[in-house]
């Protein structure tokens, strides 16, 4: 990978973990208790934090993964049957989804990355979630023992 990040799996991790306590200026868990504790007050440490959670635990699916499938290579003969090429594939999908998420933190961790700034940047704050809704979304209560106007209509009654 670019930009100072090794493959090494081991070290993906951790050093999207320094980027973010660095980005932020603690450390990772002063930075989670953060976010549980006032998610609103900086969107941004809430979607780093929520992604970083992600690629943790596709990091320790990856890990399990890998080790299922050496624990079946260590038993296969010369030959790898079904069963072991689909914990091969299991692996591969692993690293996929992990790699996906890892490319979104750095992605959330560069503040020149493309997309945030400009036109683009204005469409992403406009898809960022309201605390609320921007108009009324249910119709107003009626009083109880009250009929609504089209339950009167429909007894012939006058609608007030």
């Amino acid at each position: 990978m670019s930009d100072g990040i090794s493959d090494d799996a081991e070290d993906l991790v951790g050093v999207l973990t320094e980027r973010m306590e660095a980005r932020f200026a603690m450390d990772i868990d002063r930075l989670k208790a953060a976010v549980v504790a006032a998610p609103a007050v900086n969107p941004d440490a809430t979607d780093v934090v929520r992604w970083h959670g992600l690629l943790v635990e596709a990091q320790s699916v990856l890990d399990r993964a890998e080790d299922d499938l050496l624990a079946a290579l260590e038993t296969q003969p010369s030959e790898v049957d079904e069963p072991t090429m689909g914990l091969a594939h299991r692996v591969n999908t692993a690293v996929a989804v992990r790699d996906g998420r890892a490319m979104v933190v750095r992605w959330l961790l560069d503040p020149d990355a493309p997309g945030k700034k400009g036109l683009a940047a204005e469409r992403l704050a406009r898809l960022r979630p309201r605390t609320g809704p921007a108009v009324q979304t249910s119709a107003p209560r009626q009083p109880a023992g009250t009929l609504a106007p089209a339950s009167a209509w429909r007894e012939g009654r006058p609608a007030r």
